[in-house]
């Protein structure tokens, strides 16, 4: 075993400075977010699991909860509640009966894009927080450790996930007169 090269004091110090900024920016991003999806009468899970679905185009309750970050059960039971609104469906797979899939269904689909496109980014503390360091620095800010220290926490699966998702409005979605919408396929063209 390694000598520690830290001391008590620099390790409780970092881990209150990140719980302390951690929690004052949840705080900021649960409101803007609540007021975001008020609307379409959704809770943050909720949404959190249509966008899952959405990306990873059948999970498995399992994966819901572990790329949604919350418990099993917490992931089983509001993906139930939007399946009896019509916006998931579930299903088992012939080579595997013991996991439980979730499948967006085209009104589950058509409530994320209009979500997306109902996004007004001005409504948004972190992203109007953030416009400084982008007009400074001309981008914004990549959080890089951030994301390490996340990765160190729940592993490559969830930051591979997490980055698929961004990767997948990146190409799918374009911006049309202010708004975000889902970008035609080729078959949808032909």
């Amino acid at each position: 075993m390694s000598e520690k090269q830290y001391s008590m004091k620099e390790a409780m110090l970092f881990s209150q400075r990140v719980a302390q900024l951690s929690k004052a920016l949840w705080k900021s991003i649960e409101k803007d977010w609540q007021q975001w999806i008020k609307p379409f009468d959704l809770n943050i899970n909720e949404h959190h699991i249509i966008w899952i679905a959405y990306h990873l185009n059948g999970a498995s309750i399992s994966d819901v909860a572990k790329f949604g970050v919350m418990h099993v059960s917490t992931a089983f039971n509001f993906s139930k509640k939007l399946e009896e609104r019509g916006l998931l469906k579930f299903s088992k797979k012939e080579n595997d009966k013991r996991n439980t899939y979730i499948q967006l269904t085209p009104e589950g689909e058509k409530i994320l894009l209009q979500l997306m496109e109902s996004y007004d980014p001005n409504k948004n503390a972190v992203y109007t927080g953030a416009l400084p360091l982008r007009d400074l620095y001309g981008k914004f800010p990549d959080i890089i450790e951030m994301m390490a220290i996340v990765r160190n926490i729940y592993g490559d699966d969830f930051m591979e996930i997490f980055e698929r998702s961004f990767h997948n409005v990146e190409s799918e979605f374009t911006e049309q007169e202010g708004k975000l919408i889902k970008a035609k396929s080729e078959q949808e063209l032909v």
